[in-house]
């Protein structure tokens, strides 16, 4: 597939040229990614076309949640495959030049910039943790069985009903402070094996792809050596922590502890 070379797409900025890319990775607009190098550094770059990505459509576009959906996977894509070859940092989405010299310019003006993000994420990669409330279980039994009064014997449906509502009520209260108590805890014990850590806001139910509530919303930066010990310390909060569900996500591209990652990560 053939761009118009009117708009460079930036990916990201490595310290050593990552190699040829397999013809299979397409990148945004479905046009192979290619470097450009600079001061001693390498930007993964795409060429894309003034229709669909000049400034006017981009932000035409940008309000298009499929299309942005779509571009931001491409964009990942690169990433993912640029990280697996040596340390990334990523460029945010729609990160665009009119020409080779304005990429080349940016690796100028900014390599003490990118050579200390560089030098924090070699050998290490960012983990995505998520920590979901769990529904308490129904304290008072089986919908429509009568509550028992202090007597023994059971009350009317009526007042069965408001007994049985408040006591989920209660049950549910408890269950949320729990799982925000236990989430707090979540944070903090994963971050001991964290080179940094980063704490987001919760996601809402149609972004998360969980109709549970979002309590944690975290990315670490993880050392390779410690990823083992890390991935069990969350097999093992997930057990002490009834009222909460965690899911581990990663390796990715330390979008959040590089300065310029704004892609599809963690969050």
């Amino acid at each position: 597939m053939t761009a118009n070379r009117g708009w460079v797409w930036m990916y990201g900025v490595t310290g050593e040229p990552p190699g040829a890319f397999a013809d299979s990775v397409a990148g945004v607009g479905g046009v192979p990614p290619r470097t450009i190098t600079a001061a001693g550094l390498t930007a993964v770059v795409g060429d894309v076309g003034d229709r669909e990505y000049g400034e006017a459509a981009l932000r035409r576009n940008l309000e298009d949640l499929d299309w942005l959906a779509r571009t931001a996977r491409a964009h990942h894509a690169i990433l993912e495959a640029a990280a697996e070859r040596g340390p990334v940092v990523p460029m945010r989405l729609a990160t665009l030049f009119t020409s080779d010299a304005g990429v080349t310019g940016t690796l100028r003006d900014r390599a003490d910039d990118f050579r200390k993000a560089l030098s924090l994420i070699g050998a290490r990669s960012e983990w995505g943790v998520k920590a979901y409330a769990v529904k308490p279980a129904d304290p008072a039994g089986a919908p429509g069985r009568p509550a028992a009064g202090p007597d023994g014997q059971a009350t009317g449906p009526g007042a069965a009903y408001l007994q049985r509502r408040r006591a989920q009520l209660t049950a549910s209260k408890d269950a949320s402070s729990e799982a925000m108590a236990s989430a707090r805890t979540v944070y903090a014990e994963l971050s001991r094996f964290a080179v940094s850590s980063r704490l987001y806001p919760p996601q809402a139910p149609d972004l998360a792809g969980q109709q549970a509530p979002m309590v944690l919303n975290a990315a670490y930066l993880v050392a390779d050596e410690r990823v083992g010990e890390f991935a069990a310390a969350v097999d093992d909060l997930t057990v002490r922590h009834r009222f909460v569900q965690l899911t581990l996500t990663g390796p990715w591209p330390a979008y959040s502890f590089t300065g310029d990652g704004d892609g599809p990560g963690p969050r």
